[in-house]
């Protein structure tokens, strides 16, 4: 075998194949990799391993090696193997920095070899972002500059020191560095940084010093998305990056640590950093809450991204529930946490969800209750929601029933109807943790306030006097003032120093509206009484230092008296109709407009539409229901306070059902009463009337009663008859509409009960196994009542217990009825009660006992066959029916003899079969079947016919004895002796005439007399066996008669010596397409010429068919036909007939189609 080095490649990226053979055997193969092992960045100490699994026939065997140093320590490497995951795992225990470097998996067979190459990374112990300085203290100084651009002012907290006051905390800026501009005043706000252009003059500097350092190593940086909370509970952030090396190393910390990570999330690593594309995602599960803090990704030393993760103390009181709703409602899910939270994260098949056409997330005021409402459910809507409040989550199922009311093909209206919620008083919970966080607060401020005095009454410490640094511990900050109400403004030095006030530039003294004073540290301004004047910008200067801030005097919002009036009308509407509310008001500006209903806010989206313009808003609400009955109210806030004007909304509907139960006041002979209570909803009109309907009971027709006006919720039936019973129900009616129906829960009989008398004793007409026929007289005393039917009772024979065989409801016509329900050789007992509109009236006495059983009767047979015909080999199978009771003793004889044993019996209930397996000529004989019992006995005979098809009757001879007569005559069958009821058929074929015809059938000679035989005709003959099983194969006769009336030719002086009358065969008459259906005759003709006369030859589908029994084939006088008995779905194909003689050959083709 010659060896060659072949490069192949592998399904699995990063795998070098490499063929020793140019072709390999079949059923071999060279070795790949199906799993590859994975890079990993581990800590010191740990237990490091990379698992492979591979492939190839012959097994291959698998190494591993490293690019610096050897693997052959057994103490610190260790190759295993696991048969049953055909896993081969490489570890390495208690794993050290030493041992970072590039490793390779060799898999190896005599076909080829397998590489791969995988990175270790190991993080020592102790290590921290600014450890790459002392790393490179010992290099040169220019592999300083290449290697460490700048130190981290991120420093974990077991290495930072005491921050001294007035410091900002360096992860302030790193924090800002990567954030969005809408989150600078969060941030600002959380470090205590009050000088806005002073911070964004300073975050400007570092931001470009920062770009200049990541463009050593990225080429673009964007979509920095922060770290936040999944749907299953992981935490993730994400950037798209762009490196300039691919190979450069990345690193991730958290509070100034290096954190570890794999490029894959699996059971091992708690964090990971997935790459796609040019996205780089950050991944952590199992979230605790000591995962919060800060964290970065730096490319080798350089900071790329900063992201603060916070997890807030909070749980979930009370969890969301599962929901089930019907479609087109809407369904909610509510949860109560244990501390405030403003905004909580929803999720609907690991989907966010956000405020909008279909979902509507709603937050109580003291942010302790959240809800979730799918609005308008389908069937596509089902599934699992989920809550999620920082690390803690709860989710539950939504299942969305189908309308059942709904019509076929019809999309059904909307509901008003709201499913699910907790089932609890969530308002009651969240103000009970209110009152718990309240008290909470309360001893905090009890413990700071006793701290505080504690330390007031303690003697000052002895300390040497230091010289302070002049600084401003606590700067200005931003205020808002209202007119007429004092503000204040406070600056606290960190030393007692002097300091001067500004406003616009200008210095301010004390006066008549402003004070300002002095407490040792703390400076104050104080606006005696704000009014226009009062706005500016001031400034505390002390020495070189100075804070300033906005101070903006304004106004609550106020509306317009007649504004207000108009608004506070209420705005009435039909269902579906839309309701539009407008409320002016004086252009502001940070002035906030928010919609309420029934004391909730309202978002724009869904059947919700909220304009705002400068001068005005309006409120749009779609396709009103009558649920959304209820105040409408719109605030107008502003920094200086807040305004609200209310209305009301009123969606008028039809009116709720009337307040069951229905009540019977009073029920005579000729009387009813009923009453009822008013609907619980009126539909925003009052009812006008009262509409009731009554219907017969068991009768599907309502007719209408009458209508009573609103004030009276009763109605007095007098059209009705003693003893029936009805069924009321009442509608509801005002402007918009009929409402539901309220129903009786049963029906009502007129007057007291009337039951009827007893009717005669059930007498048994006839009985059966299956059935038992009664008949019975009617009552003679129906007291008065008509009888609509009657209930039949059955019982058992030494039982008590009566069982009905109809319910009341289901009441038999006439005075008789079929018992079907009984169980054979069971007696039984029956009774008859009668029922009419008052229910069943007594039963009459119990009929005779009866047995569920045929009776007797002598055996006789159902229409049996008398002659049966079986080909010889096959099984004979004679089946007689018979009727008797008792069951009669059945006996099979053969021409009067007991039957051999080898012929089986098979008796089942009314029937018996004789069976020969295998019959064959002795078989026949007259079979007897014998039946008798205690009543009779009877007797039928069966001839057996065991026969096959006949054998070719013998040869043929013709003879003429008369003129124009012929005798044929032939010798007989082989079968002949053995099958008496052979007989012979004759048919015969003359050059006239195309056909063969039947000239003699059923004959039991072997002769037969042809009759009008004319001279100068040619005839054949065929004669064929014939029996019970069909025909034998024909014996054909020889040619009959020649024309010996020949006119001589005349020659007229021609030499007939002298011509040729030689020519190949050519096609005069081509066959035709022919399409006969399947049993059918058929005949195809062509005519063919050519001297000497061709021989003519048939073909179906290129086989020649001339010999084929099957086909009746003749040429007569250049005509050429072929004669099929019956078409068959083989005989389906292209036929050709091919004519030749010495001086050529014509043939012509057609197709034969049979119809199924």
């Amino acid at each position: 075998m010659m060896t060659v080095g072949i490069k192949k490649k592998s399904k699995v990226p990063g795998v070098m194949i490499t063929q020793f053979i140019e072709t390999l055997p079949e059923g071999k193969s060279h070795p790949d990799f199906t799993r590859k092992p994975i890079a990993l960045t581990i800590q010191e100490g740990k237990f490091a391993f990379f698992k492979a699994i591979v492939t190839g026939d012959p097994k291959p065997t698998v190494t591993w090696s490293r690019n610096n140093g050897d693997v052959s320590d057994s103490s610190r490497y260790q190759t295993k193997y696991d048969p049953n995951s055909n896993e081969h795992t490489f570890e390495m225990p208690n794993v050290m920095p030493d041992q970072a470097d590039t490793y390779k998996c060799f898999a190896k067979n005599e076909y080829g070899q397998a590489v791969v190459t995988v990175l270790l990374n190991i993080i020592e112990v102790g290590f921290k972002k600014n450890r790459a300085t002392q790393q490179t203290s010992e290099a040169t100084d220019e592999n300083f500059k290449k290697i460490l651009k700048r130190k981290s002012k991120i420093r974990p907290k077991s290495e930072q020191a005491e921050k001294k006051e007035g410091e900002i905390d360096p992860k302030f800026w790193e924090l800002l560095i990567s954030a969005d501009k809408k989150n600078y005043e969060t941030i600002c706000a959380e470090f205590g940084v009050t000088d806005f252009r002073w911070m964004l003059k300073k975050l400007n500097e570092m931001k470009k010093e920062r770009e200049e350092e990541q463009a050593m190593f990225i080429q673009n940086l964007s979509n920095l998305k922060p770290i936040g909370v999944n749907a299953d509970l992981t935490a993730s952030f994400e950037i798209d990056m762009d490196l300039i090396d691919p190979s450069s190393h990345i690193f991730v910390y958290k509070d100034g640590e290096m954190v570890p990570y794999t490029k894959e999330l699996g059971d091992k690593m708690k964090h990971s950093l997935k790459q796609v594309g040019k996205k780089y995602i950050f991944s952590m599960r199992d979230l605790m809450p000591d995962d919060a803090g800060m964290y970065q990704l730096d490319v080798e030393d350089v900071n790329i991204f900063s992201t603060d993760f916070k997890i807030p103390m909070v749980d979930f009181l009370v969890k969301i529930q599962e929901v089930k709703a019907i479609e087109r409602e809407d369904a909610v899910f509510e949860c109560v946490l244990s501390n405030p939270f403003s905004k909580i994260l929803w999720f609907g098949k690991n989907l966010p969800l956000e405020q909008g056409d279909k979902y509507d997330i709603e937050v109580s005021d003291d942010k302790l209750i959240h809800r979730l409402v799918v609005k308008d459910c389908m069937v596509v809507d089902k599934g699992i929601y989920s809550a999620c409040a920082g690390i803690k989550s709860c989710n539950a199922w939504l299942v969305v029933e189908a309308d059942k009311d709904a019509q076929k093909g019809k999309k059904s209206a909307r509901k008003t109807t709201r499913a699910g919620g907790s089932g609890i008083d969530l308002q009651k919970v969240a103000q009970e943790q209110q009152a718990k966080l309240e008290k909470k607060r309360e001893e905090v401020k009890e413990q700071i306030k006793a701290a505080k005095e504690a330390a007031a009454a303690a003697p000052p410490p002895e300390s040497p006097v230091a010289k302070t640094k002049l600084g401003i511990t606590s700067g200005l900050s931003d205020i808002y003032g209202r007119c007429g109400n004092p503000a204040e403004l406070n600056v606290l030095m960190n030393t007692d120093c002097e300091g001067v006030w500004f406003k616009d530039g200008q210095q301010l003294n004390a006066d008549a509206g402003i004070s300002i004073t002095k407490d040792g540290t703390s400076h104050k301004l104080i606006i005696q009484s704000c009014s226009d004047s009062d706005s500016g910008v001031y400034r505390f200067v002390s020495g070189d230092l100075s804070t300033q801030a906005k101070v903006t005097v304004g106004d609550v919002p106020e509306f317009d008296p007649d504004d207000l009036h108009k608004f506070s009308k209420p705005v009435i509407i039909r269902v579906t109709q839309n309701a539009a509310f407008k409320m002016p008001f004086s252009p502001q500006e940070s002035l906030v407009v928010s919609w309420f209903k029934n004391d909730t806010e309202i978002k724009d989206g869904g059947g919700v539409k909220i304009v705002r313009e400068p001068n005005h808003s309006r409120l749009l609400l779609k396709e009103c229901l009558r649920t959304d009955t209820g105040e409408i109210k719109i605030r107008l806030k502003n920094p200086f306070g807040a305004v609200e004007a209310t209305s009301q909304l009123i969606v008028l509907d039809r009116p709720g059902p009337p307040e069951g139960p229905v009540e019977t006041v009073e029920t005579t002979s000729s009387i009813i009463e009923i009453k009822w209570k008013p609907p619980k909803d009126d539909g925003g009109s009052a009812v006008t009337n009262y509409i009731i309907e009554r219907q017969h009971a068991r009768q599907s027709l309502w007719t209408k009663l009458g209508e009573v006006s609103a004030d009276r919720t009763s109605f007095r039936d007098r059209n009705v008859t003693h003893g029936k019973k009805y069924n009321y129900r009442i509608y509801a009616e005002n402007p918009e509409g009929l409402s539901d129906t309220l129903e009786t829960a049963d029906s009502i009989m007129a007057g007291i009960m009337i039951l009827s008398g007893p009717p005669g004793a059930p007498e048994v007409v006839g009985a059966s196994k299956t059935c038992i026929n009664l008949t019975w007289a009617p009552p003679e005393d129906d007291r008065g009542v008509p009888i609509i039917g009657y209930q039949v009772e059955k019982r058992k024979k030494d039982t008590s217990h009566w069982i009905s065989l109809n319910a009341i409801n289901e009441p038999i016509e006439g005075e008789s009825y079929a018992v079907k329900d009984v169980t054979e050789g069971a007696e039984y007992e029956f009774r008859v009660s009668a029922i009419n509109e008052s229910g069943s009236g007594d039963p009459s006495p119990p009929s005779a006992m009866v047995c569920a059983k045929n009776p007797n009767m002598r055996p006789c047979f159902n229409d049996p066959d008398d002659f049966i015909v079986v080909r010889a080999g096959n099984s004979a199978r004679v089946k007689i029916c018979y009727e008797a009771e008792p069951p009669p003793q059945i006996t099979w004889l053969r021409d009067d003899e007991p039957i051999s044993s080898w012929i089986n019996i098979i008796n089942t209930e009314g029937m018996s079969q004789l069976i020969i397996p295998s019959a064959n000529r002795s078989d026949s004989a007259i079979y007897t079947i014998k039946a008798k019992n205690s009543v009779g006995e009877a007797f039928f005979d069966v001839e057996v016919r065991v026969t096959d098809e006949p054998k070719t009757p013998g040869p043929v001879e013709l003879e003429q004895t008369v003129q124009g007569k012929v005798v044929v005559s032939w010798a007989p069958s082989p079968d002949q002796e053995l099958d008496d009821r052979l007989y012979y058929m004759v048919s015969q074929h003359d050059s006239d005439n195309r056909m063969w015809k039947t000239v003699a059938d059923r004959l039991f000679t072997n002769t037969y007399t042809a009759n009008n035989i004319v001279p100068g005709i040619q005839y054949h003959f065929r004669i064929y066996a014939k029996n019970d099983m069909g025909l034998s194969d024909p014996s054909l006769s020889p040619t009959w008669g020649v024309n010996s009336n020949r006119v001589p030719i005349t020659s007229n002086g021609v030499n007939l010596a002298n011509v040729c009358f030689e020519r190949p065969p050519s096609i005069l008459v081509p066959l035709k397409v022919h399409t006969p259906p399947e049993g059918y005759q058929l005949y195809m003709t062509c005519a063919v010429r050519g001297y000497p006369t061709p021989s003519v030859s048939w073909y179906l589908n290129d086989v020649c068919i001339n010999l084929d029994k099957n086909y009746y084939i003749t040429n007569s006088c250049g005509v050429c036909s072929m004669f099929i008995l019956r078409v068959r779905s083989e005989d389906s194909g292209v036929y050709k007939v091919v004519a030749v003689n010495p001086l050529g050959k014509a043939e012509c083709s057609s197709k034969l189609i049979v119809k199924g």
